[in-house]
């Protein structure tokens, strides 16, 4: 059994800014790409924050002083820094909960030196974790009770409602039934895991 990780669902063609971006700039280029954020780099690739549309609205918000020339505002003084970031062999899961604790529709992915090397937004997870129940319950099936654990086939009742798996039946003493649950839950789409696994 394999999760997903972030290098096999980021898009690695990844539009992005730099510091000295002008405002009037980054509006075209988020227009463009289609696209509602970008990562800022330096010269070297390197990550230093991220622009998005919400920061733009801030921006317009918080008006801008007429007595400023035009272009004068840059994604320097309009990115969130530090960036969060992430690296391609982390797990799909993973990713979802940095997104999740740090309030963000995007993440910018590095290499070892930091180096953009792509990005994984929302729309990327929802493509990962939107399986169907079927499609969960035959990989906890096969692959973590049979492949991983050696249990014999209908030896465990597997059923899978709303991405809540479902283990009932009872079991010989060997079987590591942490392991069981734990390998479970790491499977793309679980939500939840019920536990009704008995000893025989």
């Amino acid at each position: 059994m394999k999760s997903r990780t972030v290098g096999e669902v980021m898009t690695p063609e990844v539009a992005h800014a730099f510091r000295d971006t002008a405002f009037a700039d980054l509006m075209l280029l988020l227009d463009r790409r289609r696209v509602s954020g970008v990562p800022v780099v330096d010269d070297d690739d390197k990550v230093l924050g991220v622009v998005s549309e919400a920061d733009l609205i801030r921006h317009q918000a918080a008006g801008v002083r007429e007595s400023r020339a035009p272009g004068a505002v840059t994604v320097e003084g309009l990115m969130s820094t530090p960036a969060v970031t992430v690296h391609p062999e982390q797990r799909v899961s993973d990713a979802a909960r940095v997104m999740e604790r740090h309030h963000v529709n995007r993440l910018p992915v590095v290499d070892e030196e930091d180096r953009l090397i792509g990005i994984i937004t929302r729309h990327d997870l929802l493509r990962v974790f939107l399986r169907t129940d079927e499609e969960i319950r035959a990989e906890v099936a096969d692959e973590v009770l049979g492949h991983e654990l050696g249990v014999p086939p209908g030896a465990v009742s597997v059923s899978v409602m709303d991405g809540v798996v479902t283990l009932d039946g009872q079991v010989g003493r060997d079987l590591d039934l942490p392991a069981a649950i734990r390998l479970a839950w790491r499977v793309d789409g679980v939500i939840g895991v019920v536990n009704r696994l008995v000893p025989a």
